[in-house]
């Protein structure tokens, strides 16, 4: 028997329970570029990357027109999306977790300060955490938090908050500009790269350990992953081949190298 439904609440609290130990939940994401690239091929997949950097993969909305697709992705980013956290906790002001979604939408690749959010929304650090957790169970957004074996040289507490579709970031900040117009290109080359690496590893069943990477000092790997031992580091750079090699990185975790995948690279890495 198979049971699906948007809610994931209702999944979990009323399907869930007594089905332990005879159940396995299986994650629908929206499209991954792999699907993409089954369907389409080789050379549609790649013709649809600026589109897909600029309104996601919901399947509702992929392959729609540009007027189409950027207006539902607004009628999605009020709060048809995370109703259900509304429901859950029986939370009155959904302007509250509309606020707290465009905050984050501007802070991707950005760490998350829990308590500077709070005092902008007028609410507490724990509020605040669990409003995020909420959207994280809602599979909105999802953190990224920092690797670290050694927290004397190393931040080890910090997260960072990114988006399952970019469709849904762009919309909740009204910006569907072309990529060649934008100052945010970056943010969402990370953003891409992150999330359908994520679904890349969930459709081949490989358990990866994913974070970011920051010292007090001030170098930064956008993204490690850590696999059976084996520790590797990646950065994401939408226009350039090369980059700076972290040094302290290298030497303390001794991974092959640190990759830099770019528009020119992406397709081996992510299908």
């Amino acid at each position: 028997m198979i049971a699906s439904g948007s809610s994931s609440f209702d999944l979990v609290n009323q399907v869930g329970a007594p089905l332990t130990g005879r159940s396995i939940p299986f994650i629908l994401y929206p499209f991954s570029v792999r699907e993409i690239k089954n369907n389409l091929g080789f050379t549609q997949t790649i013709g649809k990357l600026n589109e897909t950097l600029l309104t996601g993969t919901y399947p509702s909305i992929f392959g729609t027109s540009e007027s189409v697709a950027q207006e539902n992705l607004s009628i999605m980013a009020g709060n048809y999306l995370y109703k259900d956290a509304l429901a859950f906790e029986k939370l009155q002001n959904s302007n509250k977790l509309l606020e707290l979604l465009q905050m984050l939408a501007l802070q991707i690749r950005k760490e998350v300060s829990y308590s500077k959010i709070g005092q902008k929304l007028g609410k507490s650090h724990s509020t605040i955490s669990k409003y995020i957790d909420l959207l994280e169970k809602c599979f909105i957004v999802f953190k990224l938090r920092s690797f670290s074996k050694n927290p004397r040289k190393e931040i080890s507490k910090s997260v960072k908050v990114f988006f399952y579709d970019l469709g849904i970031r762009n919309a909740l900040i009204q910006t569907f500009t072309p990529l060649n117009l934008r100052t945010d290109t970056g943010t969402l080359w990370e953003n891409f790269c992150i999330v359908e690496r994520k679904k890349l590893n969930n459709a081949l069943q490989k358990r990866v350990k994913q974070f970011f990477y920051r010292t007090f000092t001030g170098e930064e790997v956008n993204y490690v992953e850590e696999y059976n031992n084996i520790i590797e580091g990646y950065e994401f750079k939408y226009s350039k081949d090369k980059i700076k090699q972290p040094k302290n990185f290298i030497s303390n975790y001794n991974p092959s190298d640190v990759k830099c995948i770019n528009k020119e690279n992406w397709f081996e890495f992510l299908v």
